[in-house]
């Protein structure tokens, strides 16, 4: 019998590829929560599978408990807190460990623009996604992507990744991890607000990754007009042009409504940006003299 801590899209589809391999009655209990920093945490999608399959489903904020005896193993999947007392614990992470230990590790890789992406395996350890691997896959990445894309495209290799794990599991195969290199590791910060604004001082080609890698399921790139806090959720990158004082954050062009800003090196021309607090579009824009900061 196998437990689950799930969120996410990612946790999600674990869940159903779980169910359809070997059936609900391989799982112990499902475990969700809820997480106010994505526009959708996909808990009640996780919770309506084990309705319609008799799966007992906890959430986090419930004062009931699962029996964590109940499982031989236990999996978790998108999840941001410590899990206690869970006997052989297998976290899923979103990178290709050692690189990028840590939090928000799948942002971080794209706006750094790594060629492949990809979920680790790993057993639960003291100090955060450092325990033995049991099982990688990766992704490549061609640019610009939307970090919504990769994540529906790396919620497949999720779902193989703990498929064949749990084929072992079944089996009666012991799983036994192998140590990480841990001269090649790197790590990811935790992100709030003041991570999501745009540095108008970098590169254009970095901007629109960035713009990218922080859209839909997260809040999205921020910037300042002003007094007001706007979203930019897309954009496109522009031959640069000679700037005599060159000053990033200025528009220069206002074409259709749709503004062309200073960077660093090159331009980026926005075609979606959002009022933060309404969530109204604020194009086409009606003023050049527009500064972004």
């Amino acid at each position: 019998m196998i437990g689950f801590f799930l969120m996410t899209e990612k946790g999600l589809r674990v869940l159903q590829s779980v169910v359809d391999a070997f059936g609900p009655g391989q799982i112990a209990f499902v475990v969700g929560a809820a997480d106010k920093n994505v526009a959708n945490d996909y808990r009640d999608e996780i919770a309506a599978v084990c309705r319609q399959h008799e799966i007992a489903y906890f959430d986090r904020a419930d004062s009931r408990t699962p029996l964590r005896a109940t499982a031989e193993y236990h999996f978790a999947v998108s999840w941001r807190w410590l899990i206690h007392d869970a006997t052989r614990l297998i976290v899923l992470h979103d990178s290709l460990l050692p690189k990028y230990r840590g939090f928000a590790p799948l942002p971080t890789a794209l706006i750094n623009g790594e060629p492949f992406v990809g979920v680790t395996a790993l057993f639960g350890s003291q100090d955060y996604d450092r325990g033995d691997i049991l099982g990688q896959r990766q992704l490549p990445i061609s640019y610009p992507v939307k970090i919504q894309t990769v994540i529906s495209s790396l919620a497949a290799e999720y779902a193989a990744l703990v498929v064949d794990l749990c084929q072992l599991i079944r089996d009666g195969v012991t799983l036994v991890g192998a140590p990480q290199n841990d001269t090649k590791a790197t790590y990811s910060l935790w992100r709030d607000e003041a991570d999501y604004r745009i540095r108008w001082s970098a590169d254009a080609d970095w901007i629109k990754r960035f713009i990218d890698s922080l859209g839909s399921p997260y809040k999205g790139a921020s910037a300042r007009i002003e007094e007001r806090t706007v979203r930019i959720l897309d954009a496109t990158v522009e031959p640069d042009i000679h700037v005599e004082d060159r000053q990033p954050g200025k528009v220069v062009f206002l074409r259709q409504g749709y503004p062309t800003v200073i960077c660093g090196r090159g331009l980026l021309r926005i075609t979606d940006m959002r009022d933060d607090s309404t969530g109204q579009t604020l194009l086409p824009l009606q003023k050049l003299r527009t500064r972004f900061t």
